[in-house]
Order: structure tokens, then sequence, then C-alpha cells
């Protein structure tokens, strides 16, 4: 059995998953709630029966809580992707060091040798990653969309906090539509111009993955044709997980 995480800015989401590649428990918990009481609470498994441990963390002060916790609970070691060497899986074109685990390990989840894909990740930043054959080649980051939500209700007063769904006029009629307006049209052409542009500066054609918290919002309302895949980054982690001996 291996023990895999996936710890973000704003979540952390842990696995427990089977030889089989079968996801046999799930947890989910905010990343900034990590301290030695809340992972007693819920590491409530059997660590007798793991075998591997590999995670992915753009959060190096919660990874290395984890770790600690996990030292003293198995002699099992505990991996972060980047400690690995990856070279027999990817390529990648950039400063290793400025790329985030979990921009690399969802680049992983879909090398084939043959196709070339864009990642669009809604996590706390909006992220595209560009993988040309087996060689990730850069990407952008965006602004998150919660992030932004959040960000300007907190600095424009008479702004309410706002949840984003699904609209179809542009024209808001009120303070709430407007802003709603603004962030749903504003970021469906953001995604699609940065795809274009990226379509044009390389010359290339590419399958469009999306993935993340507002991915299920954007995929019908960008002219974008995409792929959604919400396990994306787990399957990264399995592949990663066999250079582990």
């Amino acid at each position: 059995m291996y023990l895999l995480g996936d710890i973000g800015n704003s979540e952390t989401k842990l696995f427990l998953v089977s030889k089989q590649n079968k996801i046999l428990k799930k947890i989910i918990f905010l990343t900034k709630d990590i301290n030695q009481k809340k992972l007693k609470k819920n590491f409530k498994i059997d660590f007798k029966k793991i075998e591997k441990i590999l995670f992915c963390s753009v959060v190096p002060k919660s990874f290395n809580l984890i770790k600690k916790y996990l030292i003293k609970k198995t002699k099992v070691k505990c991996n972060e992707v980047k400690n690995l060497n990856l070279k027999s899986l990817i390529k990648i074109k950039v400063n290793y060091k400025q790329v985030g685990s979990d921009r690399i390990t969802n680049a992983i989840s879909l090398m084939n040798n043959k196709d070339n894909f864009i990642i669009l990740d809604f996590g706390t930043a909006t992220t595209f990653d560009v993988l040309i054959k087996n060689t990730y080649t850069g990407g952008i980051i965006a602004p998150g969309i919660r992030l932004s939500l959040n960000t300007l209700s907190d600095k424009a007063t008479l702004i309410p906090k706002i949840n984003l769904k699904l609209i179809k006029k542009v024209i808001g009629k009120d303070t709430i539509s407007a802003v709603r307006s603004g962030f749903f049209w504003g970021y469906a052409g953001l995604i699609d111009n940065i795809i274009n542009l990226i379509k044009k500066e390389t010359r290339k054609s590419f399958k469009v993955i999306i993935t993340g918290g507002f991915s299920e919002l954007f995929k019908k309302s960008i002219k974008t044709k995409v792929i959604h895949n919400k396990d994306i980054t787990i399957n990264g982690l399995l592949k990663i997980t066999k250079l582990i001996k």
C-alpha cells in the first residue's frame, strides 16, 4: 500500500492507494491548519502496511511537519517529488528549482511520447504548463480566481464576498452580477487568449487538459476544446512511485 500526498497552498490531499492503483482512502484538510495534533487526527491508518510514501509539495514548511510526524510512525522513507531523479520520466527545459512539484507531477501524468499538452490548473494560482512530446518547456502563472475574488472584496469596502457561477449575460445589473461577469468572462477570455498565444508561439497543436477547483465551471464556457482530468496529480504520483525502490 502507498501513502501519496499533494500539499497545495490551500488544501492538502492524502491518498491511500493499493498496489493495483486503486484509491482506498482520501483525506482533505486545509494546509494552513497542519500541526501535529491535526496530523494525529487525520492519519488514522495502519502504517505497517505502507510500503512507499511520496508527496508533491509547494509548501516546504507543511511538508516538513508531515515528514516529522511520519518519521515517528514508520521506517519507510518520506519522499518528495523533486528530491527524486526524474530524468527517466521527463525532460525539463526550464529552471528546475523554480517549477512547482505539483506542475511537474501533472506533466509526468500525461507523458506518452506522441502528444503535446497544455495543462490548465485552477489552483491558488491559475497555471498553464506546456509539454511538447516528453519535454516540459515552461508555462504561465496568472492570479488565482478565488484569491483574486477574495482580494477584491477585502480591499473594496462595497464589494461583498462572491461565489463564481455559470452565467450567460455579460452586462451586470448590480454590483454582484457585474463582478461575477468580470471574473467569469474575464477569465474565460484570458484562458482562450493564452492558449492561442501558446499555439502561435510554438507553431504546434495541443491537447488541452484542465483540472483544479474551477475546471468544472470553465470546461464548457471557453472556446477551446478541453479535456477535464480531476485525477491528474494522483496519476502522476503513481507513475513517480515506480522510481522508489
